[in-house]
């Protein structure tokens, strides 16, 4: 008997031949309304170096706070390369209700999918100065202290935005038990 993981085991050394074309970086269409913003980020280990063989899955809200919404994708995926970097265009989403009825801050679900991972790693992206923030439930359930690991910042020209992955140590991003 081999203890040996296979390829239907973990999701590399082969993302980047079977994935790839799965690949969906622009969310919405020209004619989609909504605050225009890219965010782009980085997938670094535990020592600071960047993971080559990586996907981030997103799903989101369109402006309005609806999922699905015509010529909105709502849905987008994007592998990093070899400085660990991946992108995104979209819009800025709505607030939608959580569980309870509660309205949550505008955030965006991220998905993260690597090799050496049998489980993928679950956390979501906020928004730096979003007045929401203050009221949301699942960031409530954050240490002070931890919450900027989930906080997209603005960086250089208008609408765009910076968003981190770190997989481990002092500024490690939160992720969710799902």
């Amino acid at each position: 008997m081999s203890l040996h993981a296979t390829t239907s085991q973990t999701v590399g050394p082969y993302l980047h031949i079977g994935m790839t074309w799965l690949i969906i970086e622009d969310l919405a269409s020209r004619n989609v309304a909504g605050e225009r913003m890219s965010i782009t980020g980085r997938v670094l280990d535990g020592d600071g170096r960047p993971v080559t063989d990586a996907l981030l899955e997103i799903w989101q809200a369109d402006a309005r706070g609806n999922y699905g919404a015509p010529g909105f994708r709502g849905f987008g995926r994007s592998a990093t390369d070899a400085k660990g970097a991946f992108r995104f265009k979209t819009i800025k989403p709505g607030r939608v209700a959580g569980p309870d009825g509660k309205l949550q801050a505008p955030h965006i679900a991220v998905n993260v999918f690597m090799r050496g991972l049998l489980k993928q790693l679950v956390t979501r992206i906020y928004f730096a100065d979003e007045p929401a923030n203050a009221g949301d439930p699942v960031l409530a359930l954050v240490p002070d202290a931890r919450r900027g690991t989930l906080l997209a910042r603005k960086k250089g020209k208008a609408g765009a935005l910076e968003w981190n992955v770190l997989l481990q140590g002092r500024d490690e991003t939160v992720f969710f038990d799902c």
